[in-house]
């Protein structure tokens, strides 16, 4: 089964990127290697075994999408038609398309395949080239140079402009999409154990709020403790949102435990907009980063809407299939997969009314 990154990334002009901290920016593209070099910056890490689409031009709802490349060429039909429906819901009138391989004829295969797919959604394909890390060879007609020699072309992204400013910009752009998933995982077992430690002290700090003397917890009391919580984490997360300092161990701890409860976790989700969406990303991966592994999925499911939100579509699946690991069921988790498989437009979203949150309902 092939995995898809899927976001809004829209596109003026030749092509247009989003680096750094996801602002928009128009790229002018002059002949192959500016559009391999854009490619990483678009999806934050350098793709292997991939088929990549960028919108090129004007579209309503750009977007790009990258699908690792079959290991079957009789599995291509099937992995070209998983872009069609992200296709249909944003009309394009053409893209680019770089496959990352060293089969040119499985690449040629797939162009193949999505010029058939496109041309039933009145698109058609601008460029396209194959690359393998060192050269890249052209599939069809390019920017600039419409072909290439049949032992390709060299190139080395590392001094490339796009490449420097993605560096001022301060974006990270990792070697791999394996990386990035990695990066997601804790790396300081000393962090994640005070993490531990604290969460559990915030969840016996519950069982005491809401222990009956003669049995089972009290509902009346559960509930109230929950709605207390849910107020604390929402006016944490304002303040992160605000000031943008780490949160401290004994709060990680303490929001962990609360948005067990999907009703708190649903507090922390209504604070979140396109507009704040990036420092969203940040709060939630540090404690996906730093969380235990049996409290990751509520953050984790965050960060992936989050990552959706700023057009980050390879972290959003990074972060869904993080929280799916720890939860299969894990229902937001499934909610944005859904979202992402299909590239629905962040713009689409509205944030949650508060009004409308179950835990502060009368």
């Amino acid at each position: 089964m092939s995995t898809a990154d899927q976001a809004e990334a829209p596109l003026a002009g030749v092509l247009q990127h989003r680096c750094g901290m996801r602002q928009t920016r128009t790229v002018r593209v002059k002949n192959p290697v500016d559009l391999l070099a854009m490619v990483p910056c678009v999806l934050g890490f350098h793709p292997e075994d991939s088929l990549v689409l960028v919108t090129t031009g004007e579209a309503m709802h750009a977007f790009h999408a990258r699908v690792d490349l079959p290991d079957d060429p009789s599995d291509v039909p099937a992995v070209v038609d998983s872009l069609s429906e992200a296709v249909h819901r944003n009309p394009v009138s053409g893209v680019a398309v770089v496959t990352y391989s060293d089969d040119h004829a499985l690449c040629l295969e797939v162009l193949d395949a999505v010029q058939t797919m496109l041309a039933e959604h009145g698109a058609r394909v601008v460029v396209a080239v194959r690359a393998d890390g060192e050269r890249w060879y052209c599939l069809a007609g390019t920017v600039d140079e419409p072909c290439c020699p049949p032992q390709g072309s060299a190139y080395d992204l590392t001094s490339h402009p796009l490449t420097a400013q993605a560096v001022l910009d301060g974006q990270v752009v990792l070697r791999n999409r394996r990386e990035l998933a990695e990066s997601l995982a804790g790396a300081d077992p000393a962090a994640i154990a005070a993490v531990e430690q604290a969460t559990g002290r915030a969840l016996s700090r519950g069982q005491a709020a809401t222990r009956h003397p003669l049995g089972p917890p009290d509902p009346e009391q559960a509930w109230a403790f929950a709605v207390a919580e849910g107020v604390w984490v929402r006016e944490r997360v304002r303040r992160f949102l605000g000031d943008g300092r780490p949160v401290s161990e004994e709060d990680a701890g303490r929001l962990l435990a609360a948005m067990r409860t999907i009703d708190v976790r649903d507090v922390a989700w209504a604070e979140m907009s396109r507009d704040n969406a990036a420092k969203h990303v940040r709060l939630w991966r540090d404690l996906v980063q730093r969380s235990p592994e049996d409290f990751v999925a509520a953050p984790a499911a965050l960060l992936g809407f989050a990552a959706w939100l700023t057009g980050d579509g390879a972290l959003a699946w990074c972060a869904v299939d993080r929280c799916l690991q720890v939860e299969p069921g894990y229902r937001l988790a499934g909610l944005l997969s859904t979202a992402l498989v299909n590239a629905v437009p962040p713009s689409t979203w509205r944030p949650i009314p508060k009004e409308e949150l179950a835990l502060f309902a009368g």
